[in-house]
């Protein structure tokens, strides 16, 4: 996967307001309360928001995913993310999620800018699982940008925050339910004309 791309790059990218799209990605995982590392988490929910630089949704796609690991979800998990036990019972295992998305991605190909997750969380968590069932992906050759970082810098704040933040300090609210993984991806998209450089 390409790392995260630097600012002369991004601002080259952006440069045409038109010009091609962003893919905004979130994922919910296994977890129980104080966290678990990322080793130990599974992807439980895929959201994905197609945009334009201006944060226009295009299409979308999202997916339950049955962990395998641990397949029964902590209470913590359930009441974190309202995602339910039979959501993820009834869910086909990560793999075959996958290839369904990268089906759906195929279609987008000939336009993808890069890649965007509010931190890095989403890119660790998905590289983890390619390696753990050996796939491959259309993702590795985009690069990807952490947009909680940019936003960071755009803002010039100490520290990066938190989504919800991030969204009061540009004058919005969160829409939809927080930790649901299309509804964080398209408020993520929200922030995205925020965080780019300025198109010219």
């Amino acid at each position: 996967m390409r790392p995260d791309i630097g600012y002369a790059a991004l601002a080259f990218m952006a440069r045409e307001p038109g010009m091609g799209h962003w893919l905004v990605i979130d994922l919910e995982a296994t977890t129980d309360d104080g966290g678990w590392p990322v080793t130990e988490m599974e992807i439980i929910e895929i959201g994905a928001s197609l945009v334009t630089r201006e944060g226009r949704e295009v299409d979308h796609f999202q997916r339950f995913v049955r962990p395998r690991r641990r397949p029964q979800l902590t209470p913590f998990c359930r009441e974190l993310t309202h995602i339910s036990q039979a959501s993820v019972d009834s869910a086909a295992p990560f793999p075959e999620v996958w290839a369904r998305f990268e089906r759906w991605l195929g279609h987008h190909r000939g336009q993808l800018q890069a890649w965007v997750s509010w931190g890095d969380y989403d890119r660790q968590q998905l590289l983890q699982e390619w390696q753990h069932h050996h796939l491959d992906s259309l993702l590795r050759t985009l690069p990807h940008i952490n947009l909680k970082q940019r936003f960071a810098k755009a803002r010039h704040l100490q520290r990066p925050t938190g989504l919800n933040g991030a969204l009061q300090l540009a004058g919005m609210h969160f829409c939809g339910q927080q930790h649901r993984a299309l509804e964080d991806a398209r408020n993520t998209a929200r922030l995205l004309p925020l965080s780019l450089p300025e198109s010219r």
